[in-house]
């Protein structure tokens, strides 16, 4: 299925009449999922409260992707097919540049250079180890990247981010897929068990901040955990947390990079320079300026949201769940090593120079 002919046949409409026509049928059913997920969150939230006693948020990306792969044998029509395309590679890429609508550098800058530091070391080492434990347990480096990725800066959105700088190769969306649903997994688990780990080691609510936001993968997790304990851990934890993303350029960057020097000579490769990676950094000066009125920026910031959970509900539409079932165990060795990786090493960091 393609994006070269819309749907309909030769006597489609064509131009931007003819493309909206197209796109229309995938975004408009990508929205409604997208929708329907935002309303069932908090009632999953209040059912894991009633089934283990603790609010635990199975976050509205995830409901999305897990719906949509439900639908996939339903909805893997042609019809559908250049809309979700579109909000596969078009929307989640504006989606994630305005993420930088939410960070200022006066705020990472407040970080201190030890954290700074200690955040940049332990991403590094988390996005080559998954690709070394990608090639240790017999795995693409491309799915290592994609695990790393995620596991390194913020989860799902990073994991589509990261996939979209990689060459393309058959089963690159279930990788994504899983991925994004993995470490939001683990970042659950992370955000009930964290904080009393922080507090069996006798860190203060700052340290318990700094490690919660450089270790638990998405963004509603580390704010969950850090406010769980007290409003210092929480701020401090949201403000590492928004550096991690911050840090999702560089990241991509290195990643299309790396690739497209991997396929021959060094100074031959064209490495591919993301637009949208550029428009977050920009994003996030035109926010560190002020420059922006209040009501634009709450209206750009909720556009962001929603176009990052249209982007991952025809993710999950054009995922099959039987494909995701079918992966082996060491596609989740992979994310489990790379979630060890940033959990130890802020750790380590933090009992010794802490």
């Amino acid at each position: 299925m393609s994006l070269d002919k819309p749907a309909g046949g030769e006597g489609a409409a064509t131009g931007p009449l003819g493309s909206a026509i197209a796109l229309a049928p995938g975004l408009v059913l990508c929205a409604i999922l997208a929708f329907v997920s935002v309303q069932i969150e908090p009632w999953g939230t209040k059912a894991m409260l009633a089934l283990v006693g603790t609010p635990v948020t199975i976050t509205a990306p995830v409901i999305a992707l897990l719906i949509g792969m439900a639908f996939h044998p339903l909805v893997a029509r042609p019809a559908f097919t250049p809309g979700m395309t579109f909000a596969i590679k078009k929307l989640l890429r504006w989606a994630i540049a305005l993420f930088g609508l939410k960070i200022a550098l006066s705020d990472i800058i407040g970080l201190g250079l030890g954290t700074a530091v200690m955040v940049i070391v332990s991403m590094a080492a988390t996005l080559a180890s998954g690709v070394a434990l990608a090639r240790l347990l017999g795995r693409s480096d491309s799915y290592g990247a994609i695990a790393g990725g995620a596991t390194a800066v913020c989860g799902a959105s990073a994991a589509l981010a990261t996939a979209s700088v990689l060459p393309h190769y058959k089963g690159r969306e279930s990788d994504m897929a899983f991925v994004a649903v993995t470490v939001n997994i683990l970042a659950t688990l992370a955000m009930v068990f964290y904080p009393p780990i922080c507090a069996g080691l006798g860190f203060d609510e700052r340290t318990i901040g700094i490690f919660l936001g450089a270790t638990i993968h998405d963004v509603a997790q580390v704010v969950g955990a850090g406010y769980a304990v007290s409003d210092t851990a929480g701020n401090v934890a949201t403000v590492v947390k928004l550096f991690r993303v911050f840090m999702l350029l560089p990241v991509v960057l290195l990643v299309g990079w790396w690739f497209a020097a991997e396929g021959g000579d060094v100074h031959k490769a064209k490495v591919p320079v993301p637009v949208f990676a550029i428009m977050f950094l920009v994003f996030v000066a035109i926010n560190s300026v002020g420059i922006l009125p209040v009501e634009i920026k709450s209206a750009l910031v909720e556009a962001s949201r929603w176009g990052l959970l249209i982007a991952i509900a025809a993710l999950g539409f054009n995922t099959s769940l039987a494909t995701i079932l079918r992966i082996g165990p060491q596609h989740l060795l992979v994310v489990l090593g790379a979630t060890l990786v940033i959990f130890v090493l802020p750790l380590v960091w933090l009992l010794i120079l802490g």
